[in-house]
Formats: C-alpha cells, structure tokens, sequence
C-alpha cells in the first residue's frame, strides 16, 4: 500500500538524490513546501530518461515506459498503489492539475533513446527537446507558481532546447560508445560527415566544427531564453536553476571540439551548486 504523502515524498526526495544530484538540489533550493512535490516530478522524469541505461533490447525498455503510461492512464493504478515513486506522481498530479498528456508525450519521446535511430533534424531535436526538458520546465513552474506559469512558457521552451543540447553534449562519450548520434544529420552533413563517420572519430577537424555548430544551436536557443526571462516570476525561478549549467557545458564543449568524444566536461558539483544558487539570488542564467 501506498503510503503517507510526507512518507512518499520522502521517498521520492531520496530516489531524486541518486537518480539527479542537480534537481535534487535545485528541490532543496525551492520553497519548503514545494520540495516533496517536486521530487516526485523529478525524480518520474529521472527514472523514464535512464531506461535505457537499464536494458539491453528496447522491447523491455519500451515496456518500462508503457507501465507508465498505463499507471497515468488508470489502467495501472492498483499497481501503482505499490510502487511509492508511481504513487507520489500521481498524487502531484492530483494536487496540482497537472496536465497527463504532456507526462505522456515525455513518456513518448524517450521512445526514441532505446533505438540507435540518428536525429534527423534539428525540428527533430527541439521536438524532443520540448517534449522532456522544456515540458519539465514547465510542469516544474505549474508546481511552483501555477498563475504565473502561463508567462514563462517561451522561456521555458527555449531553455529546455538549450538544457538539452547541453545534457547531450555531457554525454557524448556515452551515447557513442553505444552508437547512439543525437547530433542532427543535417549538421553532420553541412560539415561533410554522417552517422557513420561520426562515430569512427577519425575526421577530428569536421567533428570539431559539428560540435561547434551544436554547441551554437545551443546558444541560440539559451540567448532567446534569457530574452524571454522576464516572464518568470520570482516564485518560478527554482523551475529553472539547472539551466545555469548551460553556458559553462557550451563553453568547455566549443573549446574541446572532437576531444568531447572521449573526454567527459562535467564541471565539479561544488561549481554546479555554486551556478544554482546564484540563479536563485539573481534570477540570471
């Protein structure tokens, strides 16, 4: 059975902590009050994105993620009862109106990170890009300051694309040594390399300049984000804390070039608490 709401909250609040170290502080940086029910939204979105990270084939990947959908759906609810994660999103939904199928559509599109499919566009990648960390922005702010969400929706996209090319850029090494290319195949191709010849590495110079165009995708999508910031009211701001990772990610991302294919640029925690805070203080990213 499921248990009390502080009690699943908790538990979500732990399950955030090992699952998204910088949500789980950016959870500790919002209101007292605000915190349980934005673990549960985190920490949903934390175990749908690592599904991957958790099978071998898609099949019982994409099973994972039909669970949830049944569970949001009520085709799963007696199942959900049992399972405290499943019981504190629903739970936050109830409370706070939170719109199913925009959880569904996030459900949807990590769909495509069980297959090794290239991105085709760079339509492609703000899709998806808008489907998970714009949608969590958003759904972050619904919880945070539902009358004044509506004013941060364009900031909120913006920023989910650039918090997106960011968080692939982190994981490039990974997502190669599993075959994977987020990078969309129309820039692959403008700098004269496709799937393929990405994943060799062997072209260091035309990998550099893919990167870089990625990485000036990114900052065109954070520069429209941040002219969009002064719709975000300060009770929303917490919705938003790890975008501040964004620039520094691009910068170190842009300086490495083809080096980012074996070399991880994860700055340290103490400087990722460090860029939440002062976001929080300042409203800047």
């Amino acid at each position: 059975m499921a248990g009390r709401p502080a009690d699943l909250y908790d538990f979500s609040l732990t399950a955030l902590r090992d699952s998204d170290r910088d949500r789980y502080l950016a959870c500790l940086l919002s209101p007292e009050e605000k915190r349980g029910p934005l673990s549960a939204l985190y920490a949903f979105h934390a175990e749908i994105a690592r599904v991957r990270d958790t099978v071998r084939e898609p099949l019982p990947g994409e099973i994972r993620l039909q669970w949830w959908r049944d569970l949001l759906d009520g085709t799963a609810a007696g199942e959900g009862e049992s399972n405290p994660l499943a019981a504190a999103l629903l739970k936050v939904v109830r409370d706070y109106s939170l719109p199913i199928g925009v959880l569904q559509d996030m459900i949807d599109a990590r769909v495509f990170d069980l297959y090794d499919d290239p991105m085709e566009s760079r339509a492609s990648l703000e899709g998806y890009a808008g489907e998970t960390a714009s949608a969590l922005i958003q759904l972050a702010s619904l919880i945070l300051d539902p009358k004044g969400a509506t004013t941060s929706v364009d900031a909120a996209g913006h920023a989910g694309v650039a918090q997106t090319i960011a968080g692939l850029l982190l994981l490039l090494p990974l997502h190669r040594r599993r075959g994977q290319v987020y990078l969309p195949a129309e820039i692959l191709a403008a700098t004269g390399l496709d799937r393929d010849r990405f994943l060799t590495g062997e072209d260091r110079a035309a990998i550099s300049h893919a990167i870089r165009a990625f990485t000036g995708l990114g900052r065109d999508h954070l520069t429209k984000a941040r002219a969009a910031s002064a719709g975000i009211s300060r009770w929303n701001r917490p919705a938003f804390l790890t975008v501040a990772m964004v620039a520094p990610v691009l910068d170190r991302a842009e300086k490495l070039g083809a080096g980012l294919l074996e070399h991880s640029i994860q700055p340290p925690q103490w400087r990722r608490q460090w860029w939440m805070w002062r976001a929080l203080r300042t409203g800047r990213w």
